[in-house]
């Protein structure tokens, strides 16, 4: 058996995918199937009643960022963080994030 080149290894192309989540983990993002998981399922882990007033934005650096609508609900949130967090796991089929922060929509104030 010979070794012969695949096409991509003859042109240096691979796909933009690969690219974006090689970026992605270099800013301390994990991979898109986590994050379309965390944006997608929100709902099916903290319930459609915590759902309605909050939203996670981003996932960076260990960190899963939730904007919510009112300062009491950002006390629920950091409550419930280390549930929300083993939920999101369990979905995601790994780890997603090691803490949750908590910022109020059109406000300073975070939690």
């Amino acid at each position: 058996m010979t070794w012969s080149p695949t096409p991509d290894a003859t042109t240096g192309l691979r796909p933009v995918r690969d690219s974006l989540e090689q970026c992605a983990r270099r800013m301390g993002m994990p991979a898109s199937s986590v994050l379309k998981t965390v944006f997608n399922r929100w709902a099916d882990v903290v319930g459609p009643a915590v759902a309605a007033h909050a939203e996670p934005v981003s996932v960076t650096d260990g960190t899963l960022m939730v904007v919510v609508d009112e300062p009491g609900w950002a006390t629920q949130l950091r409550f419930l963080g280390a549930d929300v967090l083993r939920r999101l796991e369990e979905v995601a089929g790994g780890p997603v994030a090691s803490r949750v922060e908590v910022h109020v929509r059109g406000g300073n104030r975070r939690s």
